[in-house]
């Protein structure tokens, strides 16, 4: 179920409370567009700030809208808390949720064998896949492959990793280890297909969904002289959008295209005014603007 594009959304939010008219159509900007489905409250979702209460709600409008339009809801439901993780992934999963995203748990650095026994508890809380994160750029720990497939023999619900280790070599050894690998890094995407990934978890698709969309179908296909034609033309973009903390451009981005209030929660804030020119000129050289 995991091949293909999955968008990270965005949470728009209207004078500090969750939009949920505007999320819904976010939601069917992205159904228009084809995309396999949508991963709800990541950190793209701003996921640090939503409140339990909020946190469900966000879940329950993926799963309700995105199904209607035929899309895929992965939930968002990592922790650093084993405890909290276990609760969102049960709620996930009642929710209708067709996946949850569990990524490694941040500040507390845990050890391999902590990991191992983090992921294992969450995975057996719930029936629904389970999808690794490890984006050591925001924990600060690397889950290794070998803990990656110890967990896979354990637990039948873990097959997927979302990559955004900018390792090649790791991806590498994962899909040779047998897991599915999704990109979590819009630019390396095409290179990460290259060694066997089999698709995005897609910041940029916020705003160019089909675009990726058809990146990622070009890849699978095996055919890389369109998937890279397509690379090129995003890859500014791509780039632009990671300029600030993530998801401070892409809200940007999506404000300055009148589909997103911009609004985000303390501590993050607007972008400078050097860093909007940037990414005003991304979206101008794919003619957005």
């Amino acid at each position: 179920m995991f091949k293909g594009t999955f968008t990270a959304l965005v949470t728009p939010f209207n004078q500090g409370r969750f939009d949920v008219a505007r999320y819904a159509q976010q939601i069917g900007f992205q159904a228009r567009h084809k995309v396999t489905g949508i991963v709800a409250v990541g950190t793209t979702g701003e996921s640090p700030t939503l409140s339990h209460q909020e946190h469900h709600l966000v879940i329950e409008t993926a799963v309700r809208v995105g199904h209607k339009a035929g899309l895929k809801v992965i939930a968002g439901t990592g922790s650093n808390s084993t405890a909290e993780a276990v609760d969102l992934s049960r709620h996930a999963q009642r929710a209708g949720a067709d996946a949850v995203l569990l990524v490694n748990p941040y500040y507390n650095k845990p050890t391999q064998e902590g990991l191992y026994r983090h992921f294992k508890a969450v995975a057996r809380a719930v029936t629904i896949p389970v999808v690794l994160y490890n984006i050591p750029g925001r924990t600060n720990v690397t889950m290794t492959v070998p803990t990656m497939v110890r967990l896979a023999r354990d637990c039948p619900n873990i097959t997927t990793v979302k990559d955004a280790t900018g390792n090649l070599d790791l991806t590498t050894e994962a899909v040779a280890a047998g897991m599915t690998v999704l990109s979590g890094d819009d630019s390396l995407t095409l290179p990460m297909m290259a060694v066997g990934a089999v698709g995005v978890v897609s910041v940029a698709s916020n705003i160019v969904p089909g675009e990726v969309r058809k990146l990622v179908e070009a890849a699978l296909a095996g055919n890389f002289t369109r998937a890279r034609q397509i690379h090129k033309r995003i890859f500014n973009l791509c780039r632009a959008l990671f300029v600030e903390t993530n998801p401070i451009p892409i809200k940007t981005a999506m404000a300055l295209l009148e589909r997103d209030s911009g609004e985000m929660r303390l501590p993050l804030c607007e972008a400078s005014h050097a860093n909007c020119a940037v990414v005003r000129q991304a979206l101008a050289q794919i003619g957005l603007l």
